[in-house]
């Protein structure tokens, strides 16, 4: 997007709202992995305390969701490049 044609109050507002958008989609990435993670590796609830079993699997799903969620962003940044690359001809 072209912010330039725009004046600062226009570049202000559309910033914001980039800026909003941004902040949902890592809120909702975030609940994503904390309802996998919790559902897939939380099973015993009559301690307050994660098992050591439960901790190793949290730390394993996040780190497979983060690994995951980067490798989505690369794709996609590839395919916009690649895009943006074929529209210049």
């Amino acid at each position: 997007m072209d912010l330039s044609q725009m004046n600062p109050a226009e570049q202000a507002h559309v910033n914001r709202i980039i800026e909003k958008k941004q902040m949902q989609d890592f809120l909702r990435m975030y609940s994503n992995l904390v309802e996998k993670c919790f559902t897939s590796c939380c099973n015993d609830f009559t301690s307050k305390a994660l098992s050591s079993k439960e901790e190793q699997c949290v730390m394993n799903c996040t780190d497979k969701f983060l690994k995951h969620s980067e490798r989505i962003g690369a794709r996609f940044a590839e395919q916009n490049a690649e895009m943006m690359g074929g529209s210049g001809k």
